[in-house]
C-alpha cells in the first residue's frame, strides 16, 4: 500500500468536463498523474463509487464546502477519484455541483487505485472493485499525509480532517 513519502503511481485518469474551455475538450480527457501534480499541493480523497450515499451526501458535500479554505491554506486543486468512467464522474460532478471546487476523476479500470494498493472488494455486494475511502495530501507528486478508512466509516478521510492537516 502507498505511504506517507511514497511517490504517486504512473497512471492516466479521466476528466469529463461539462463546458468547454481552458483548452479542455467536453469529451473525457486524460489527466497524467504525474504530470498534474509537478510543482502542485493536491487535496486527494477517493471514494468506493459515484452517487452512493455516504458519498453524495457527506465526503464530496465537504470538499465542496471547504474547498476555499483548503485554496487559502495553499492547497492548488482537490481532486475526487472513483472507480468509475468519465461519463458518470460528470454526472456526479454536475449534481454535487463541483465546478470550480473540485475535479472529479474517473479511474475507470482502477489502474491508479491497483497502483496504490487501497482497493476495496465489493464483489459480493454487487460493486466489484473499487477504492477504498481516504484523502491524502500531495505535494510535488509525493505523499505527505494520508488517511485511509476502516470498515466503510468516514471518520479520518473527511475535509475537515485533511484541512487541519493541512493547516499544521
Amino acid at each position: 500500500m502507498i505511504k506517507v513519502g511514497d511517490t504517486l503511481p504512473v497512471a492516466t485518469l479521466m476528466e469529463y468536463i461539462e463546458v468547454e474551455g481552458n483548452g479542455c475538450s467536453l469529451g473525457p480527457n486524460p489527466v497524467d498523474v504525474q504530470q498534474a501534480t509537478t510543482g502542485k499541493t493536491v487535496a486527494i480523497f477517493a471514494v468506493p463509487g459515484a452517487f452512493t450515499p455516504t458519498c453524495s451526501a457527506q465526503h464530496v458535500p465537504g470538499f465542496v464546502a471547504q474547498a476555499a479554505e483548503f485554496k487559502a491554506a495553499g492547497v492548488d486543486e482537490i481532486w475526487c477519484v472513483a472507480v468509475n468512467d468519465a461519463f458518470v464522474m460528470g454526472a456526479w460532478a454536475r449534481d454535487q455541483k463541483t465546478a470550480g471546487a473540485v475535479r472529479m476523476l474517473a479511474d475507470g479500470d482502477a489502474t491508479f487505485t491497483k497502483a496504490t494498493g487501497l482497493t476495496l472488494d465489493l464483489t459480493g455486494k454487487g460493486l466489484g472493485l473499487r477504492s477504498n475511502r481516504y484523502s491524502m495530501l500531495v505535494k510535488d507528486g509525493k505523499v505527505v499525509q494520508l488517511n485511509v478508512e476502516e470498515g466503510g466509516k468516514l471518520a479520518v478521510s473527511d475535509a475537515a480532517t485533511l484541512l487541519a492537516q493541512v493547516r499544521g
